[in-house]
């Protein structure tokens, strides 16, 4: 069972990028702990700055050392982050198309029983509506590594919202099959399509092996880029599919499954049912609990292929 975190391969490569990148600066909000931060502000103090709980500055403050040249990655809860920071967000860095990534920590309803104020399943809608704004879920420790050495060849800016927990691996080191902006197919059926994202890719995997067992094949589609979306490989993938199911740790409003459901409508119209979280208030517990209680892990994605296909 893996037990490292998305987060601290975040930080590992921004640090072995920052020994010979002295460009790159890193910004938190008091949160260099939760954020799996705390060895690079040892180790770099010249390249770190903590703004306190200020995440307007935050990003303010990360936009302004972009444009003197500076590569920012500024860290934060994704329910802040996106919320409390959302003018700074748009106009800041994106209106400016400004070289700042936003790095949303523990999303999702990774922060458990702190509810409803500390969970953020509306950062896929709010950051996606954003132009110029990028928006990435990655899977797995391997593939966040992946994305983090290529947005480090960049200069535009991104929100990439990663979970508090450690999650099973979805791919195998060295064996990462990653390009940027285009979605990754991680296994392959014919009769279903499932779509996922972030932390719901092993579950949307797991849920294949089960219905491969029952005689159904599902291929499941990694979109962990979510903006810009590969509607290309989506369609691709969907192509003379009886169903296609999106799985989101996110609101059923403006997130994967809407944008999924938008270019399959377009192009392929066919049945598209979208898994996500209620639109309430999450019931407590940790994110094991509440995925299996909405129908997030892998029994519930397969039932819900198997009543639809």
């Amino acid at each position: 069972m893996n037990k490292i975190t998305n987060r601290q391969i975040a930080c590992e490569v921004l640090a072995e990028h920052a020994r010979t990148d002295r460009d790159i600066v890193v910004l938190c909000s008091d949160s260099r702990g939760s954020a799996s931060l705390a060895p690079f502000a040892k180790e770099f103090p010249g390249q770190f700055v903590e703004v306190g709980i200020a995440e307007q500055d935050l990003v303010g403050i990360a936009a302004g050392l972009a444009k003197c040249g500076k590569k920012a990655y500024a860290a934060s809860p994704a329910s802040f982050v996106t919320t409390r920071s959302y003018e700074q967000a748009k106009v800041d860095c994106a209106y400016s198309n400004t070289n700042v990534k936003l790095i949303g920590i523990s999303g999702g309803v990774s922060y458990g029983a702190l509810g409803m104020s500390h969970h953020s399943a509306q950062d896929i809608a709010a950051m996606s509506a954003i132009p110029n704004m990028r928006v990435y879920l990655p899977s797995d420790r391997f593939q966040t590594r992946c994305l983090f050495e290529a947005l480090l060849k960049d200069e535009k800016p991104a929100y990439i919202r990663l979970g508090r927990n450690a999650v099973e691996d979805v791919y195998e080191e060295g064996n990462v099959p990653f390009e940027m902006d285009k979605a990754t197919v991680v296994t392959e059926g014919a009769d279903a399509l499932i779509v996922a994202c972030g932390e719901m890719v092993k579950p949307a995997r797991d849920a294949a092996a089960l219905l491969k067992e029952q005689g159904v094949g599902a291929t499941v589609l990694d979109m962990y880029c979510v903006k810009p979306l590969d509607a290309q490989g989506l369609l691709a993938a969907a192509k003379g599919k009886k169903l296609v199911v999106t799985v989101e740790e996110h609101s059923p409003f403006g997130g994967l499954g809407s944008m999924v459901s938008q270019v399959i409508g377009a192009n392929d119209p066919k049945k598209v049912i979208n898994l996500a979280l209620p639109d309430a208030p999450v019931v407590t517990g940790n994110s094991r609990q509440v995925f299996e209680h909405y129908g997030l892990d892998a029994a519930g994605i397969a039932k819900t292929v198997r009543e639809n296909i």
